[in-house]
């Protein structure tokens, strides 16, 4: 006599086989998620974001197709706190990862503690198949690497940057205005899984996008995958296959054209993604987020000339990487999720720190207890109204605070190269996004509001 709930489908099977098989039926069906991640990505770097001289034709689709942001802010001005807070949904200095952490050729660097919550375990726990590919710069010691941190699979390197062709990460000089002698570090970082392996000169972002896309195709049909994508482009040290660079005018800026030389490769790899998504069918099943760690940078390094470089732009936005005015972390992030998302835009405020619980929200799974982060599920879906919160910032003796419009900075720099100024800037981002103007004198009751709201922050 045939149990309840079996039918001519599992009749016949082993018990395990059919239990297995039943349950899997009964459980609900999970979003495939996707996390694109570049570096130093400026606000006005894309072409859905108004830069008229890009070439990313992919990922102005997904722009359109999806849901375009234009108050996105990563967590920090720079790479390895804004990454730590898109993976674990906290402030960074709610994770230990405040500042840009050491690449060392000792692979004992500290970042991510055991037991952090991180965007891969919990879908991990939910059946999902994981994988990290790229840079990862969240530490390099055991407990912090990918594997312990959620990931099923690990394709990249642990540095903050390597060398685009020989996967070496090279520090010959200090930074400005430090004391003491250079680093003089020069080692190889590249590594699948706990093996570091040599992939034959070829240009990383390339590299990168061929393994995810490998990634994607050999999961089976009905498996749930989680792929954290995150190319090393457009940081130092730059560098473009000639097939990128002629895309561009030779007339153009020796940086700029070489800057958006290294954007339209990662287009190209979001593209062939993208396609294999298609392919595959699963596409309309599928939550694919793409954001810029941090604003464009001014970093001498980056110039072929050793100027502040300009081959990044941030559009209208004040300031560069490292600053906490606007250009330093309003990014370009895009959300699409086809079979359940209306494409439009989207002004309301964001951070990185809003991934975690709101793909686990989207995905219908528990957030966990102790993120910072908002779940804007409901509201994404237009179910309702967009929040309204106070948002912080800290980074290198800068202080920002945020509430609606009205936004405060305090001791503030211009960029990684320029020095802390003695200021309390108060600013209205909707009459005045490029922060030109300070509203202090003006708005004493706000100002005095902010000022009490960031002076109790803490974490």
């Amino acid at each position: 006599m045939r149990r309840q709930g079996e039918n001519a489908y599992t009749n016949g099977l082993p018990m395990m086989t059919r239990r297995t098989f039943l349950a899997a039926l009964a459980a609900p069906t999970r979003p495939n998620v996707v996390v694109i991640l570049t570096d130093d990505q400026g606000y006005g770097d894309l072409g859905s974001y108004g830069a008229a001289d890009a070439q990313t034709p992919y990922l102005d689709r997904l722009a359109k197709s999806g849901i375009r942001f234009t108050n996105w802010h990563a967590n920090s001005p720079v790479c390895s706190p804004s990454r730590a807070s898109v993976l674990t949904g906290k402030y960074p200095q709610r994770t230990g990862i405040a500042q840009v952490l050491n690449s060392k050729p000792t692979f004992d660097v500290v970042g991510l503690k055991a037991g952090e919550v991180c965007l891969a375990k919990e879908l991990k726990q939910a059946g999902y198949r994981t994988a990290a590919v790229g840079k990862w710069h969240l530490g390099s010691a055991p407990a912090s690497r990918p594997l312990a941190q959620g990931f099923d699979e690990f394709f990249g390197f642990y540095s903050g940057w390597v060398d685009y062709y020989s996967q070496r990460y090279y520090t010959l000089g200090g930074n400005p205005g430090a004391s003491g002698p250079p680093p003089q570090n020069i080692f190889h970082d590249f590594w699948e899984g706990t093996k570091e392996i040599f992939p034959e000169p070829e240009y990383q972002t390339e590299l990168l996008g061929r393994r995810a896309v490998e990634f994607v195709r050999r999961q089976a049909a009905g498996q749930p995958f989680f792929l954290y994508l995150t190319f090393g482009a457009p940081h130092y040290p730059m560098m473009a296959p000639k097939k990128y660079v002629d895309r561009f005018p030779a007339a153009m800026d020796r940086d700029r054209r070489l800057h958006l030389a290294m954007i339209a490769a990662i287009d190209d790899q979001v593209g062939a993604l993208v396609g294999e998504l298609k392919k595959k069918g699963v596409l309309n099943d599928t939550i694919v987020y793409f954001q810029s760690d941090n604003g464009a940078t001014e970093e001498t390094r980056a110039d072929h000339e050793g100027r502040p470089y300009r081959g990044g732009s941030n559009g209208v936005l004040r300031g560069w990487k490292g600053s906490l005015f606007e250009g330093g972390h309003r990014v370009p992030t895009l959300l699409a999720y086809p079979g359940k998302l209306k494409g439009r835009v989207e002004d309301g405020t964001g951070l990185g720190m809003d991934l975690l619980p709101t793909v686990l929200g989207l995905a219908g799974l528990a957030v966990p207890k102790g993120v910072d982060g908002v779940n804007l599920a409901a509201a994404l879906r237009q179910e309702s109204a967009w929040p309204e919160r106070t948002v912080y910032w800290e980074y290198d003796k800068q202080r920002a605070v945020r509430r609606g419009p009205w936004k405060l900075v305090v001791d503030p720099r211009p960029s990684l190269l320029g020095p802390n100024e003695k200021l309390t800037w108060l600013s209205n981002l909707r009459e005045d996004p490029a922060e030109s103007r300070n509203y202090a004198a003006s708005h004493p009751d706000v100002l005095a509001e902010l000022s009490q709201a960031l002076a109790a922050w803490r974490w």
